[in-house]
């Protein structure tokens, strides 16, 4: 049965998946790493000061961070899509299709 599995994913080029999944993981990381404190930051800048602060760039910063965190859901589900590949063709495998 285990052959059956490895041959399954070795002919579909499974290893190619699996270095793309490694990739956006490693990218979801970087692009998410400290962006929740630096968004909580941000809006406690507007909270303490007010809109003066949109003249100092925190409305930009504000949109540059909510930018970031939707590319970030978006490598977030591109890896998500990579690991249900895998783990298809591993059932499959295993079923024998």
């Amino acid at each position: 049965m285990h052959h059956a599995i490895l041959s399954a994913l070795g002919s579909a080029r499974w290893w190619l998946v699996f270095v793309l999944a490694g990739i956006l993981f490693m990218g979801f990381g970087v692009t998410s790493f400290n962006l929740f404190h630096l968004l909580q930051a941000n809006l406690a800048l507007f909270a303490e000061h007010g809109l003066m602060v949109i003249a100092d760039g925190a409305l930009e910063q504000l949109l540059q961070l909510l930018a970031l965190g939707y590319f970030s859901l978006l490598l977030w589900i591109a890896f998500k899509g990579c690991e249900s590949w895998l783990v298809d063709r591993v059932i499959r495998a295993r079923r024998g299709e």
